[in-house]
């Protein structure tokens, strides 16, 4: 059996964290994904996908994600019913997020994280800010190298003598 759900869109609203009554953290929030086709006025429509996450990638979510940040969903579908008020039986249907990209900088007015929130132990949130210190670094350190995506030959013209024995395959 399969029950595997990715999905990419923006949160309607900001997350909903609460925590059960033994502590654990649990994060509700509904994405937006477009539909990849228009209606017949030539609008397009979008599917308003219930999602839960649980523990510290519930606690990291609501921290940086808010309405309008753009995300990604990795998890699985699940149907649950219980009780209402009124005493009738209410269905839901929602993704149970196993990680949730941040698609979008820490920096943008839409929020979000820029690295992966899973709960596959990472849990440190001070990445997009340590990232930018670390990067200056790295280009002050490699001045003179050439850069791994300029060809060292573009300029060169004279064919490359390389014997079977070096190729790797």
């Amino acid at each position: 059996m399969m029950n595997r759900v990715v999905l990419v869109g923006r949160l309607t609203k900001d997350p909903e964290l609460r925590y059960t009554p033994s502590g654990v953290a649990v994060a509700t929030f509904t994405l937006a994904v477009n539909r990849t086709f228009t209606n017949q006025q030539g609008e397009r429509e979008a599917d308003f996908i219930n999602c839960v996450i649980w523990r510290r990638p519930a606690e990291n979510v609501a921290n940086f994600l808010k309405k309008g940040s753009l995300a990604g969903v990795d998890g699985r579908l699940q149907t649950r019913s219980y009780e209402g008020q009124d005493g009738k039986r209410v269905y839901v249907t929602e993704v149970v997020c196993e990680s949730v990209q941040f698609l979008e900088p820490k920096g943008n007015n839409t929020g979000g994280g820029g690295y992966n929130e899973g709960g596959r132990g990472q849990e440190d949130s001070s990445f997009g800010q340590q990232g930018g210190q670390q990067r200056n670094q790295n280009q002050q350190r490699n001045q003179g190298f050439t850069r791994i995506d300029e060809d060292p030959f573009a300029n060169d013209g004279e064919p490359i003598d390389i014997s079977d024995d070096d190729l790797p395959f």
